[in-house]
């Protein structure tokens, strides 16, 4: 378990991986296109740090025709973030 916990952070800790997460938070639901956009990383880098985050389940996606749309894997991504966020602010 700790080997999966300490994946789960270092997965969290590339500001890239943090800036696609928080996207999905704001829209619930994106393509790699538009999360290219919205992050500002390329479209290969999206689906590089999407296929690692899907690994660890962080993410999930969904096919529809040619597209693949990505959201957070579940509620606790949301929470776990959230509880990041604000020690952060506590600054």
């Amino acid at each position: 378990m700790a080997v999966d916990l300490a994946e789960t952070f270092r997965l969290l800790s590339d500001p890239g991986r943090l800036r696609l997460i928080a996207a999905l938070l704001e829209a619930d639901e994106l393509c790699v296109c538009d999360l290219s956009e919205v992050t500002g990383l390329s479209a290969t880098a999206c689906s590089h740090n999407l296929r690692l985050l899907r690994g660890q389940r962080l993410v999930r996606y969904r096919r529809q025709g040619r597209n693949i749309f990505y959201t957070l894997d579940d509620d606790h991504i949301r929470v776990l973030l959230a509880v990041a966020r604000e020690h952060a602010e506590e600054r």
